[in-house]
């Protein structure tokens, strides 16, 4: 009997652990590029974009970089990669997402 009680105290604890997760690493980074507005009016989106890379700014952030399309800006955010696939499981590169962003510099 006590050793299903034990067994059973086991099973519980290894199926309840993952659901406390992992520590996220949040990077912050700056990034200096030209603000662009991508989409549909369904489902706009703000990027700015440098030499290399399209920094896709979330949802909630949008109202910050509305007005300030087609300038180049200076901001400093949270950046989270995302892995894209395409549907037959090929790799379709990383998207970069900002968020909690803080504008450092706007050019003219």
């Amino acid at each position: 009997m006590k050793f299903l009680f034990t067994l059973f105290i086991f099973l519980l604890c290894t199926a309840v652990l993952p659901a406390f997760g992992g520590r996220e690493r949040v990077e912050t980074v700056r990034v200096t590029g030209v603000v662009r507005l991508v989409g549909t009016s369904l489902f706009p989106e703000i990027v700015i974009t440098d030499d290399d890379t399209d920094w896709h700014v979330t949802s909630d952030e949008i109202d910050k970089l509305h007005n300030l399309q087609h300038r180049t800006v200076t901001v400093e955010g949270e950046v989270t990669a995302i892995e894209l696939t395409f549907a037959n499981g090929l790799p379709a590169g990383t998207r970069k997402e900002l968020k909690n962003i803080r504008i450092i510099n706007v050019q003219q």
